[in-house]
C-alpha cells in the first residue's frame, strides 16, 4: 500500500507514518490532513470562494485534534455561507497580532516618564534624555517638513 487509508479516524492518526512525499488523508467537507516527509501533520481545509480555489490552515496535529479541526472547519463554512472568505479573516487577524508585537517593541524601546524625561534603548545603547532636552527634540521634529532628512 503506497498511501494509508483514504479517510481518517482520530485512533488511526498517530498510526499515519511519513512517506518520502506529502501527502493527504481526508477527514471530509473539504477537511484534510497533510502529513509531510519530516512526519509533521498539519490540518487543511480546502474551499471555493468567488470562484477561487483556497485553502485554510487550521492547526497542527497533535496540538490540534480531529474533533476540534472538524469544529474549526464548521466555523469557517459558516463564514463561508454568509459571504465572509475565513482566509481574509485569518490574515487580518495575524497582521493585527504582528502589529501590537510592534506597537510592544516601541513601547519598550520608548518610555516617557511623569516628568517628560525620555529614555530610549537601541540595541545595547540607551540614550535619556532630561524633560527640558525632550521638549527642544519635541520642537525640532515639529519644525522639521514632513519628508525632510536632517
Amino acid at each position: 500500500m503506497l498511501y494509508p487509508q483514504k479517510t481518517i479516524k482520530s485512533t488511526s492518526i498517530d498510526a499515519l507514518r511519513p512517506l518520502l512525499k506529502p501527502y493527504k488523508v481526508g477527514a471530509g467537507g473539504g477537511l484534510y490532513l497533510l502529513v509531510t516527509p519530516g512526519g509533521a501533520k498539519y490540518w487543511r481545509l480546502k474551499y471555493h470562494f468567488d470562484g477561487k480555489e483556497k485553502l485554510l490552515s487550521l492547526g497542527v496535529y497533535p496540538d490540534v485534534s480531529l474533533t476540534k479541526a472538524r469544529e474549526r472547519r464548521k466555523e469557517a463554512r459558516g463564514m463561508l455561507a454568509v459571504g465572509i472568505d475565513p482566509s481574509d479573516l485569518a490574515r487580518k487577524a495575524r497582521e493585527e497580532r504582528h502589529n501590537e508585537r510592534l506597537r510592544q517593541e516601541i513601547a519598550n524601546r520608548f518610555t516617557l516618564d511623569s516628568d517628560g524625561a525620555l529614555h530610549l534603548r537601541l540595541g545595547r545603547r540607551y540614550l535619556a534624555l532630561t524633560a527640558a532636552e525632550t521638549n527642544d527634540l519635541r520642537h525640532f521634529l515639529r519644525a522639521q517638513p514632513a519628508g525632510s532628512q536632517g
